[in-house]
């Protein structure tokens, strides 16, 4: 099965609710709203769910689907050649916040981040660690490139805003895909660290690295 044939001609939205039973039960309810707010403005719109190798998550998606408003195609997790077609194939995407956002910054496809948790988690975060954004990307450039819809204001109202905001303009897209190629060449590991991760020639493919191995690689290269 290809994706991008199957894809072919609808506005998609690959939707990534999370790897942990937890945060799919919590988020994957919005998402599923507000594809249904979007999908009056969005005919054509296809939506493309990220199902994560773990069956009690595959339980839960299987059973939310039985209300999904709009024409879906499951990707299983595990399968990193239908995972980057339906990248390639998608307009945009809305994740939960995670290393996927780098993995969004390395197909160069522009996404908005949600995030809820426990309400003390999100007290903790707001109040206490005081972080201004919550995705690395926007971490790592000291600016909101990344739309984020995060705690309270993570409901399906704003994401469907950010989402329509994005599929309706090529000029917010293409700036994100412009600040991936900084936020990779940030992250990009030294040589010395990229050596022994990636080939003999000291380059490391990025393609073929996950995320947390490029976030790892970049800590190990500053702490020497």
């Amino acid at each position: 099965m290809q994706i991008s044939i199957i894809c072919e001609g609808a506005d998609v939205i690959s939707l990534l609710p999370g790897s942990r039973l937890q945060e799919v039960t919590r988020m994957l309810p919005i998402f599923r709203v507000a594809v249904n707010k979007l999908k009056h403005s969005l005919p054509d719109l296809l939506t493309v769910i990220h199902v994560a190798p773990n069956q009690d998550v595959e339980d839960f998606v299987g059973r939310i689907l039985h209300e999904w408003p709009a024409p879906v195609v499951l990707v299983p997790g595990g399968d990193p050649i239908l995972k980057y077609d339906a990248f390639s194939a998608s307009k945009v995407a809305l994740c939960t916040s995670g290393t996927v956002a780098v993995e969004l910054q390395l197909a160069r496809l522009p996404c908005a981040v949600a995030y809820r948790a426990h309400i003390l988690t999100e007290w903790f975060i707001r109040y206490k660690a005081k972080i201004p954004y919550i995705s690395l990307p926007n971490i790592l450039m000291d600016a909101p490139v990344i739309p984020e819809s995060l705690f309270q204001s993570c409901t399906p109202t704003n994401l469907a805003g950010l989402l329509g905001e994005l599929m309706e303009s090529k000029e917010r897209r293409q700036e994100q895909i412009v600040v991936a190629e900084k936020v990779l060449r940030l992250l990009f590991p030294s040589e010395r660290v990229a050596k022994p991760l990636g080939g003999g020639d000291g380059e490391m493919n990025f393609p073929h690295c996950t995320p947390s191995l490029v976030a790892a690689s970049t800590i190990l290269s500053h702490g020497k």
